[in-house]
């Protein structure tokens, strides 16, 4: 798959580094289920299909699932709505 353009993507590792970044919004776009059983506390739950709308478009958004799947697909969601900085953590939450 494609990443999508103007979307980064970052390593789990890289993303333990950037976790207390103040100046990113963490979404985990993965069922309210799969986040109750384990979850990032910095994330916010916003499943896929759910509305972006109340996110910052003037910060960067940090976004997980999984395995990097639905991630990818909310991020390119994401960018046709007109926010700026997006980011796919690679590999989701198996990688973490």
């Amino acid at each position: 798959m494609k990443p999508t353009k103007g979307v980064h993507s970052i390593s789990a590792a890289q993303l333990k580094n950037i976790l207390n970044d103040k100046d990113k919004v963490f979404v985990d776009v993965r069922t309210p289920a799969e986040y109750k059983g384990r979850n990032i506390s910095q994330f916010k739950n916003i499943p896929l299909g759910s509305s972006f709308d109340k996110l910052p478009k003037d910060k960067e958004i940090v976004v997980i699932c999984q395995s990097g799947m639905r991630s990818s697909q909310a991020c390119k969601q994401m960018k046709k709505q007109g926010f700026e900085r997006v980011t796919n953590v690679r590999g989701g939450m198996s990688a973490y």
